[in-house]
């Protein structure tokens, strides 16, 4: 098995994962994107089983980093599952320089910092949103509380904003219609259903 390998677009996920967002902002401009995900128990022992290798019923030092490296590769033509974007245009983001897996309470942590390719000032709207253009992995932000920003500009507001369900498939109908016949699974809709953090400056 291929971690978060492409899968079809599927109507519903397979895989659940609790989110943690650190948004770091150095004077007017954001610095980095600071990830934590913490993943089921059903998944977290599929990883178990595929990366136990010495059979001792947990995950050593060596086996968390095959896991981090295999999650690492798989995200990577997905952008590791982030959206930003700048007055409505996409921010283009630097592949983070490595992730880091654990295993905490029965449940697989990924953490990993990711970064702008050029210097991204805050000006106008920013929206950062995490999720998984196939459907497969589910991103849940639990709290507004885990997207947070630190060292936000006075001047500045941040919204989390929870797009209803019903609102965004009559909002995207026309989208959505073409998705269905859509065969080349490069479909990217699910987009409109992520929490999203929205920074206006």
């Amino acid at each position: 098995m291929l971690l978060f390998s492409a899968a079809p677009l599927s109507a519903h996920p397979h895989v659940f994962a609790e989110a943690r967002l650190d948004v770091v902002v150095q004077e007017d401009r954001i610095a980095a994107l600071r990830h934590l995900w913490r993943f089921d128990e059903v998944f977290t022992s599929t990883v178990l089983i595929e990366f136990d290798t010495n059979s001792d019923l947990k995950l050593d030092e060596s086996e968390l980093q095959a896991v981090a490296t295999t999650v690492h590769e798989s995200l990577a033509e997905f952008n590791y599952f982030q959206l930003v974007t700048r007055n409505g245009s996409d921010v283009p983001m630097s592949a983070p320089e490595a992730l880091i897996a654990d295993i905490q309470d029965d449940q697989l942590i990924i953490l990993f910092e990711s970064k702008p390719e050029t210097a991204m000032t805050l000006s106008g709207k920013t929206a950062i949103g995490v999720y998984d253009p196939t459907f497969y992995t589910a991103i849940d932000f639990v709290e507004d509380s885990m997207m947070a920003v630190d060292n936000l500009p006075e001047s500045c507001k941040s919204l989390v904003v929870r797009p209803d369900p019903d609102e965004a498939i009559a909002q995207n109908q026309q989208s959505l219609t073409q998705a269905f016949y859509d065969t080349t699974d490069q479909n990217d809709l699910s987009k409109i259903f992520a929490t999203r953090l929205e920074l206006t400056c």
